[in-house]
């Protein structure tokens, strides 16, 4: 799959007291950068629950924190399907600071999301459409 990257900046409530990204919030962007990845292939959640009757949920994650993200930064967070199961997708993203002609990569991992019967929440099978779209992006 290409690389999907996603910009986002560091807003002010986005820190703790010393102006440094909350470890927490390294979360949300990458949930973020997910969603819109999905959207950029077509994709709408809320359309997955109404249409197809699956919702996608976080199974577990791995994170290394290597440095810190700063107030009122420009990070890149990025987004690549690194395994396709028949109810799984396991993602590798990373959030990275620009600065000049180097690029720092702040945190980097793997999340593995579910896909859930919106209905039950009981592990079911991806839908052949959203299959067959990220299985073109590889």
């Amino acid at each position: 799959m290409t690389e999907f990257i996603f910009p986002i900046r560091v807003y002010y409530e986005d820190t703790d007291s010393g102006g440094v990204v909350y470890y927490a919030n390294y979360l949300k962007f990458m949930e973020r950068a997910r969603t819109e990845y999905l959207r950029s292939l077509g994709f709408e959640q809320d359309e997955l629950i109404a249409g197809d009757g699956v919702l996608f949920a976080v199974r577990s994650l791995t994170l290394d924190y290597l440095k810190p993200a700063r107030f009122n930064q420009l990070l890149n967070v990025s987004v690549q399907l690194a395994e396709i199961g028949k109810a799984s997708l396991l993602f590798a993203q990373r959030v990275e600071f620009a600065a000049g002609d180097r690029s720092h990569i702040l945190c980097a991992g793997h999340v593995k999301i579910a896909c859930l019967d919106a209905r039950t929440l009981r592990p079911t099978a991806i839908p052949p459409r959203l299959l067959r779209e990220v299985t073109s992006e590889r």
